[in-house]
Parts: structure tokens; C-alpha cells; sequence
């Protein structure tokens, strides 16, 4: 008997290999195969296992007709056409929970290096100074935080915020009665009144495309210390360097830019920069990460564990 084809198109940990096989699958591999080359593969494939090299659309499902489940190694869905997927019968499978550790981490060490100008300090040594007093950093304590979707990653930033003194932690999101000992839950309205810090942990879709701009910036009641490491499309970036100008931004760490390809492979692909992208990239109140937040040594395991262990209970 034939057995089942599961089609890689990008690539991950062994371990995810190696569990499929031992389940009986046939694993095919297609790290670098242009998108019209792989129609015979997908035509044969029961499983379709991604990252983000190309969208999942129409056009793709089509040329999958025994296709039975779509599998993202990472947290979001965005690349694929999710409505004409289910509309297929086609199971998709997603691993926020494998890299939500290391999104709360990264998170946390953006806000740190920020509000601490650890990145700024380094660089004034190595050009031959030694500013003490320019380089004087705010604590956390005392501060209010604002996390934007509380789901795996924000619920792991709020974890890690509490071993911090006298912080009043709090989270917006549109499901309701998800706050816990860590993050009390409020209204955007209030998120805005109170908060000192904004985090994003949320997902793209249509409804969060561009929610942070210049109105909600205006909104916030004090300076704040901003953190995205969710998708650079949920901000609308001028809006942002325009809070960064005006002070209203204190500082932004950003793992995600809106610039990104949709691959998230880079955001230098064309020869002129925009006006905005060079402000990011030189401005001292912005720290930047190539989409790494969820890019470590233990999450790269883990993503291929938890998305080994949904194939198998399908």
C-alpha cells in the first residue's frame, strides 16, 4: 500500500522527519523547488507542511485535491487562504505554542534593552566615549504594561513581567474572560489611559491590519515605550515615526516591519529605501530584530514537536 505523501516546502527540524516517517508517511522534500514545479508533488499530497516561502491560495489548493491538512510550523495562518481551505474539508494546523517562550523573551529583552539604552551604550564605547549620564535608563518598576492579545505569547510576556516589582500588568483582547493572576483584562479605552508600555501579541487579519496608527498613538494618555513582535503589518510605520519625532513614542523595539516580503526573508528588496524604513534604521530610539523573536535553538524543536504531535492525534 502507497503511503501517504506529506510535501515539505520549507525546511525544519529533523525531528518532525523522523516523527512522520516512523507514523508512516512519505516525506517529500521541497526546500527550494519553485512554486510551478511542485504541482505533481502537490497532487499526491496528503499533508502540505510550510513556514511562509510562498502563499497558500486558491490557485495552490487547487493542485492539491488529496490534500487533508495544511501544517504551519510557527503561530499565524496569514499565507494561507483559510476560508477556501475549510471550505475543502482541509484540517490546518498551527504552533503558537512552540515558540511562545521565546516570543515573551525576545519581548522582554526589547523592552530592557530600550528603556536601559543598552544597545546605544555598547556603541558609544566603541567609538572611543564614555557618557554616563546620556546613557541614563528607566526601570520598570512602578510602570504600567499593555499587552495587545492576550493568547500563547502575550500570556508568556505577562509570566515572565511577574517576577517584576510593583507593575500593574494589564491586556486587551477581543475574546473575553482570558485574564489571569498575570495580566488583568480591560477595555482598549483603558489600555490607552493607563498604559506605559504597549506590546503586540496578536494575529494579522484583516481586523488588525493597520490598528496601530496615528489615532490610537494619539489616544495613549502617556509616553510610551512600544514592542511589536507580532506582524509588521498591524502597524502603519509612518504613523509610528511620526510618535517617534513628536516624543509621544519614547522607544520602539521592533522584531517585525511592515516592509517585510512575504516570506519574512527581508526588507531590503529594492534599491531605494523609503524615507520611513531609513528613519528605523537610524534613529537611537528604535531597536531592530530580523523576525527572530520566535527563532531560537529550543522553539525550532519545539515547533516541529508541537506540530508532530497535532499530525498525530488527527
Amino acid at each position: 500500500m502507497n503511503k501517504p505523501k506529506i510535501l515539505h516546502v520549507d525546511e525544519n527540524h529533523p525531528l518532525l522527519l523522523e516523527g512522520l516517517k516512523s507514523l508512516g508517511y512519505d516525506n517529500r522534500l521541497a526546500y527550494d523547488t519553485p512554486f510551478e514545479q511542485l504541482v505533481p508533488e502537490l497532487n499526491e499530497a496528503y499533508g502540505l507542511v510550510i513556514r511562509s516561502r510562498f502563499p497558500v491560495n486558491k490557485k495552490c489548493i487547487d493542485e492539491a485535491p488529496q490534500l487533508k491538512f495544511i501544517a504551519r510550523v510557527g503561530a499565524g495562518l496569514e499565507n494561507i487562504d483559510i476560508d477556501y481551505a475549510l471550505s475543502k474539508k482541509i484540517t490546518l494546523i498551527a504552533a503558537p505554542e512552540g515558540n511562545r517562550n521565546a516570543v515573551g523573551e525576545h519581548a522582554l529583552g526589547m523592552l530592557l534593552n530600550l528603556m536601559n539604552k543598552l544597545r546605544l551604550g555598547h556603541q558609544s564605547i566603541l567609538d572611543g566615549s564614555w557618557q554616563r549620564e546620556a546613557h541614563r535608563g528607566w526601570e520598570l518598576e512602578g510602570k504600567t504594561i499593555g499587552i495587545i492579545g492576550y493568547g500563547n505569547t502575550g500570556k508568556s510576556f505577562a509570566k515572565k513581567l511577574s517576577g517584576f516589582n510593583d507593575l500593574e500588568v494589564i491586556c486587551y483582547d477581543i475574546k473575553p474572560n482570558i485574564g489571569d493572576s498575570f495580566a488583568r483584562q480591560v477595555t482598549l479605552e483603558e489600555l490607552q489611559e493607563k498604559a506605559q508600555v504597549v506590546s503586540l501579541h496578536i494575529p494579522q487579519t484583516q481586523k488588525t491590519l493597520g490598528m496601530i496608527d496615528l489615532k490610537f498613538i494619539n489616544q495613549m494618555q502617556h509616553r510610551f515605550w512600544f514592542i511589536n513582535t507580532a506582524r509588521g503589518k498591524i502597524v502603519v510605520t509612518e504613523d509610528l515615526v511620526e510618535g517617534l519625532k513628536t516624543d509621544k513614542i519614547l522607544g520602539a523595539g521592533l522584531d517585525v516591519l511592515e516592509y517585510e516580503s512575504s516570506s519574512f526573508h527581508s526588507v531590503f528588496n529594492t534599491s531605494e529605501l523609503s524615507n520611513t524604513l531609513q528613519y528605523l534604521l537610524q534613529s537611537d530610539k528604535v531597536l531592530l530584530s530580523p523576525h527572530v523573536g520566535g527563532w531560537t535553538v529550543e522553539s525550532r524543536r519545539k515547533l516541529a514537536q508541537t506540530i508532530l504531535d497535532k499530525i498525530k492525534a488527527l
